[in-house]
Order: C-alpha cells, then structure tokens, then sequence
C-alpha cells in the first residue's frame, strides 16, 4: 500500500533536516504505528504521505504509484484524522460532518451512524462552540471516514480522550482494519500502538532505529525471566527464576508445591521501556 525509500526532507526556513533517508513499507489491510517524541520526524513523514508538504527527496509510493504523480483524486481514497480538531465552531455536529462529506464524491457514507459510533448523535444539533474539547476530538476523528476511504490517517488519535472514549476510538480503528482498510498511525502513547499496530517503527531525530511487531520487540528486549509472589505465614514474598528452566527448577516446584501463590508472570517488558533502550530517550 505504501513504500518509502530513503525519504528525505528539510524544512527550509529552519534548516532543520527532519528526515533523513527513511525506508519503509506498509502492507495492504496492516495498521502500521509510528512512535516516537516530539520533533522526531513523525508528523513530518505523515505530512508528506497526505501530501500537505513538497519537496522532499527519495521514492514515495502510494497504490502502487508515484505520489507526486497524485492530484486532489488522492483523497478521494485516503481519510486523514489530524491531532487538534478544525472544526466550523458555529455549525451542528451534523452541518459539519455534512459540509466536509460534500467534498467528496462517495456521498453514501451516513453521517448519523458516525456521530453514533461516538457517542454524539445525541448532539448533532448541537453547535460545536458548545462541545467540550473531547467531544470535538471525537467528531474530529469520524471525519477521517466521510469518504469510505481505503488507507487512512491518524495523528495522535486518542489524544484529550479519557479511557471510556480512548477504548471506543481504538475499536473503531480496528473495525476499520478488520474491513480491509490500511491505518497509518503516528503517535508518543505506546499503550495505543500495542493495542492496535500490527507492526510499528522507532523514530527519533529523523531516522528508524527499530521496526518489527510489538510482540516482538517486547521478546527482544524484555527479560527472560519469570517472576512469583507467594505466601509465607501470612508475608509476600516473591522470588525470580529464568523463563526457559522454571518449570524443572527445584526451588520454583518447591514454592508452587508448599506455598499459596499470589502472582506469577513474565517479566514482559513495554514499548515505553523498549524505546528508552534503543533510543537513550524517554517519550515525554
């Protein structure tokens, strides 16, 4: 669905060389994250996939195409969900969704179900100078969807939400996946991009100093180690063994043998901790 090769681009009045000779490919029905602080590069690359920014260097291709090759019938195929919502503050829910869905020319798209699926139709009537910031979130991100688009864009897209409308965002990215649409997604919230990346890349200072699974990352890095909590007259204590020889470890047989056991898990490590060690930094 998309290849990037040696993507290179500076920001002209600054001088800044914000991404400097990126590969990458994202496959058809993938949802591919890329993670990384701010200023690392993450919204200068996906600037340049929805083309709001010219004038890079290297190989872009998207459907299989040049993207500079691309005019406005671009998105007609592309949904695009940016981090802080733009919205006519003194229209309707409804009278915005309805505005933007006329720029395209799928009109079969309902503009009901979306506010639904948001839990906003409700207030679709509703001007949206009255909405609090969440809520403007929110009909931010549907708008990503008014043209039944097969690759689509989010920036930052739980971004201001709190946990019950974070969780119903994330489902309906993976709604989208599960229908076949390709996901770009650019975020600094690893809890994000291990619930729904199939593949994510590590940027920092323009360049990819990772990319794989998350599940994968997290055995790379991780520990191999298992930890247990156990009961001893009524104290906790807790003991760690290797992953790949507890099971016929004598003192680990002893404590499951003879001791309540209160926990037991792998020492799984996060993305959080996978970044901080393959890039020195922290995502703050």
């Amino acid at each position: 669905m998309i290849q990037v090769k040696n993507l290179n681009y500076t920001y002209k009045k600054s001088g800044k060389h914000a991404v400097k000779g990126i590969d990458f490919n994202i496959k058809k029905g993938e949802i591919f994250g890329f993670l990384g602080p701010s200023g690392a590069g993450k919204s200068t690359t996906q600037k340049i996939l929805i083309k709001l920014l010219d004038g890079y260097s290297g190989d872009v291709k998207v459907f299989s195409r040049d993207l500079s090759s691309f005019n406005s019938d671009y998105y007609e195929r592309v949904g695009i969900g940016f981090e802080l919502p733009n919205h006519f503050s003194k229209l309707t829910a409804k009278e915005n969704l309805e505005f933007f869905k006329s720029f395209y020319k799928n009109q079969n798209v309902d503009t009901d179900s979306l506010l639904k699926s948001v839990g906003l139709y409700d207030y679709k009537d509703d001007l949206v100078e009255s909405f609090s910031k969440g809520m403007k979130m929110r009909l931010n991100f549907v708008r990503a969807f008014l043209n039944d688009a097969e690759l689509l864009f989010f920036d930052e897209p739980t971004s201001g939400l709190d946990p019950v409308n974070s969780k119903i965002v994330k489902d309906l990215i993976l709604e989208q996946k599960s229908k076949g649409k390709t996901i770009f997604v650019t975020t600094h919230d690893m809890q994000v991009a291990d619930a729904l990346c199939d593949r994510v890349a590590f940027i920092v200072d323009g360049e990819i100093v990772e990319m794989d699974t998350p599940k994968s990352l997290k055995l790379k890095y991780g520990l191999k180690l298992v930890e247990i909590e156990y009961y001893v007259d009524d104290k906790i204590k807790s003991a760690t063994f290797d992953l790949a020889s507890y099971g016929t470890n004598p003192e680990f047989l002893n404590i499951i043998k003879n001791h309540q056991t209160r926990t037991i898990h792998s020492m799984e490590t996060t993305l959080e901790d996978v970044f901080i060690k393959v890039t020195g930094r922290s995502l703050d």
